[in-house]
């Protein structure tokens, strides 16, 4: 019996990637750079009667300049490399008022709140939400490149991202505590 969910000799109708990839920029700071890309596999009619013809409907890019010390946003770049209409064009700066703000807990309830709704774009927003995370993993990654000292800012900066995040980064799982073992030890 075949499963509902088989995809195999369906036709595919849109496909949404979204990538980030962290680069070294120096000692202090990283690039974090996310790309959305929509495809259509077919023309598609929208509510309003136009008529858009298959291939790119959406592909835009984010480039955050990191500071690691606190995971501050020191500047920001977005670029519409494809939209499906002239006026997607008007939110190109949506995203300026980000700058400066801490990646931190309540991120994405300040960033609905500077570029949300009517003040931006639904598509850079999502695609910022998707870098906040992946953010954290690529300061981790470049911090991490050297053995970790325990008591190091850097260790307690990323404890405090962990803890509770998920199930195996629990408060009173085996890596919180393998963790404060560590740090007992020295």
């Amino acid at each position: 019996m075949q499963s509902v969910w088989e995809s195999k000799g369906r036709k595919k109708i849109h496909t949404r990637k979204i990538e980030v990839s962290t680069y070294e920029y120096d000692e202090q700071r990283i690039i974090v750079e996310g790309i959305l890309k929509d495809d259509r596999y077919q023309d598609t009619h929208a509510v309003t009667g136009e008529t858009f013809p298959r291939g790119v409907i959406h592909h835009m890019g984010i480039r955050l300049l990191i500071n690691c010390s606190s995971l501050l946003i020191e500047d920001i770049d977005v670029d519409l490399i494809a939209v499906p209409r002239e006026a997607c064009r008007e939110t190109i700066a949506c995203l300026a008022p980000i700058k400066g703000l801490t990646i931190s807990r309540g991120f994405t309830a300040k960033v609905k709140k500077l570029a949300g709704g009517s003040k931006g774009c639904t598509h850079l927003l999502e695609l910022l939400q998707a870098m906040a995370p992946a953010a954290v993993q690529g300061y981790a990654a470049h911090q991490s490149q050297k053995p970790p000292d325990s008591h190091s800012d850097h260790a307690k900066f990323i404890m405090k991202y962990l803890i509770n995040t998920c199930h195996a980064w629990r408060e009173d799982g085996p890596y919180v505590k393998m963790y404060n073992k560590m740090i007992k030890m020295k």
